[in-house]
């Protein structure tokens, strides 16, 4: 289902008597379209088509702020994974860092190692007490993550194409009704 074209606009701009005519096919084909998509769902006034256009809406927006919430807890997941193979890689060097009495050049030589040997440390001291998360135990966490972000998609990929699809058609049958005029388009 496709929006109703504004002819009259149309042919102010300047079209022709073609483009008015395949317009008027179009808008019809698209008006039954519309039509047949509300008998299909079963809609028969226009407050249930206000309603189930609603909650098409409200369904798109949870799934979508469930994605997202997902994929904040799989960003914070993998960043804590690497800040924990970070920190057991350079403890060796922060370990010599901090018994060098020559603590300059040593920072020079090892500025990155340090470094992100340090941010791990702030990293776990944001954890506030709890116990830092094993890696397997992280990597589990994020598959199944990413195995429930993979299932709502699919919802959220059905619940954007049912939000069109109710919209169109509600925009359809106000411009059809004349309750919303063509040129607020």
């Amino acid at each position: 289902v496709n929006l109703l074209i504004d002819i009259q606009a149309k042919i102010q701009s300047g079209k022709g008597k073609g483009y008015e005519r395949w317009a008027a096919v179009f808008n019809l084909k698209e008006a039954a379209k519309t039509l047949n998509f509300l008998t299909e769902q079963g809609v028969t006034d226009y407050d249930e088509l206000l309603a189930q256009t609603k909650e098409a809406g409200e369904t798109f927006d949870a799934l979508s702020a469930r994605i997202k919430q997902l994929e904040g807890r799989m960003a914070q997941t993998a960043q804590l994974k690497m800040h924990i193979i970070n920190y057991s890689k350079t403890k060796d060097v922060y370990a010599a860092y901090k018994k060098s009495g020559k603590k300059e050049a040593f920072l020079n030589e090892h500025k990155e190692e340090i470094k992100k040997h340090e941010t791990a440390k702030a990293a776990f001291e944001a954890l506030k007490g709890k116990p830092i998360p094993k890696v397997a135990q992280l990597s589990k966490e994020y598959a199944s993550l990413l195995a429930e972000k993979k299932e709502a998609y699919e919802e959220f990929k059905q619940a954007r194409k049912t939000m069109v699809e109710y919209q169109t058609a509600k925009d359809n049958v106000d411009r059809i009704l004349g309750t919303v005029p063509l040129e607020k388009e």
